[in-house]
């Protein structure tokens, strides 16, 4: 089978594409047959999101995925190539912090098993960076604290064990919550089935309860007069 990694072709029998995983296929074409060839890897389990990578567009788990005759195996985008599958994130790790979405303030509150639940999900987060590189606000505006940040603000906000949760609605007002098209790519690149969609839109909901409202609302013209043409002096 033919398959096109980083713009270079490489020729690998049917049966290792059918049998491997798109991470060992990596090891085999580093070790077999271009050692050049660079790409991340942790765990090889799912957990780690290291060696996330897009097949055709779309961000996979090289790991987890399995080729097919004639895919093309690229970067994650939206962030600067270091070489072949290799990128730059110290940017999305810039987001992380300043969305301050880590545990801040402890708080002594005894936590059940109902509360742990409430925050399971987000808690599931590997980190991959697959949803920063689908997201087209962030494609456009490195600013953007994004999906995963955004994600795990929520989770931190509803953690009984901090505190310190209004400082964590101020800081996602500005190029947060607001700035996020809603659209869904985030969701379906998880590959732990965050609803990240859902966490922002209740995010939003969270900072009107805290007297925000969506800043860009402000500047929004309707096109209708105020009376919707109807002139009361006319009768």
């Amino acid at each position: 089978m033919k398959l096109k990694i980083c713009e270079k072709e490489y020729l690998i029998d049917d049966n290792r594409v059918k049998r491997d995983s798109l991470l060992n296929i990596l090891y085999y074409i580093k070790t077999k047959l271009d050692h050049t060839l660079s790409f991340r890897s942790g765990c090889r389990s799912g957990v780690c999101g290291s060696c996330a990578v897009r097949v055709n567009g779309v961000e996979k788990l090289a790991c987890k995925t399995h080729l097919s005759d004639g895919d093309i195996v690229e970067p994650l985008k939206n962030t600067k190539v270091i070489r072949d599958l290799v990128v730059d994130l110290e940017n999305q790790k810039g987001c992380l912090e300043n969305s301050k979405a880590h545990l801040d303030k402890r708080s002594d509150t005894q936590i059940t098993s109902k509360d742990e639940k409430a925050i399971d999900l987000q808690s599931n987060c590997i980190l991959c960076n697959s949803c920063y590189s689908s997201c087209p606000v962030y494609e456009v505006n490195s600013e953007f604290k994004g999906p995963f940040a955004l994600t795990r603000v929520y989770r931190y906000v509803h953690d009984k064990k901090e505190l310190n949760i209004q400082e964590k609605i101020d800081t996602v007002q500005s190029s947060g919550v607001w700035d996020c098209t809603l659209c869904g790519n985030c969701n379906m690149v998880c590959p732990e089935h965050i609803d990240i969609k859902n966490d922002i839109m209740m995010l939003r909901n969270i900072s009107v309860q805290n007297g925000y409202s969506d800043p860009h609302m402000a500047n929004f013209n309707s096109g209708f007069d105020t009376n919707f043409g109807f002139d009361p002096n006319q009768f």
